[in-house]
């Protein structure tokens, strides 16, 4: 292992990849229900797609439901069995802090909110903001975002207000799915 992910306020060692297989892929997704059936989460309402070919670069992400609410996490920085990895472990610290009541149940409902459609919104807000589909980076990200919002902004002559409210939706989506 070599490397510190950080996300959602976490440092994650990166996943050693020698080993590194679909079976260990399902070790890893066993874990993340494992984890969630700690909160009482049955593993019918956990939704976790494998990759075939798991160091291919490609997102990881898990579904589920909680107190009737779709909650979402995804990661795709890495290799698919790199970004599982690291959805288990935010998985793991997440129901840690909740069972430990470092969280209450309705923060951790709000950090994992997303609708169904969350990744074609995703998609959209890269494209309407004019970002490659697989940019991560929130410096990218936000200086498109102002240069569009200042060419945009109401109070221009040339504003648009519609446009507006869009880029700011959209990069509020996006700036939820890489805090």
């Amino acid at each position: 292992m070599n490397g510190i992910i950080k996300t959602r306020g976490y440092e994650i060692k990166k996943l050693n990849l020698l080993g590194a297989n679909p079976r260990k892929a399902l070790q890893i997704k066993n874990d993340i229900i494992g984890n969630l059936k700690k909160i009482g989460i049955h593993r019918d309402s956990v939704n976790i797609e494998l990759e075939p070919v798991v160091i291919k670069k490609c997102p990881a992400s898990v579904s589920f439901y909680f107190q009737d609410r779709h909650l979402y996490y995804s990661y795709k920085k890495l290799s698919f069995i790199e970004n599982l990895y690291v959805v288990s472990k935010v998985i793991e610290n997440e129901v840690i802090s909740l069972l430990s009541d470092e969280k209450t149940v309705e923060q951790f409902i709000e950090d994992f909110s997303e609708e169904l459609d969350v990744e074609t919104k995703r998609k959209e807000a890269r494209e309407l903001l004019g970002i490659e589909e697989n940019n991560f980076d929130m410096e990218i990200i936000n200086k498109n975002y102002k240069d569009l919002a200042k060419e945009h902004h109401p109070d221009k002559e040339s504003g648009n207000t519609e446009k507006f409210q869009e880029l700011n939706k959209a990069h509020k989506i996006l700036k939820r799915e890489l805090q």
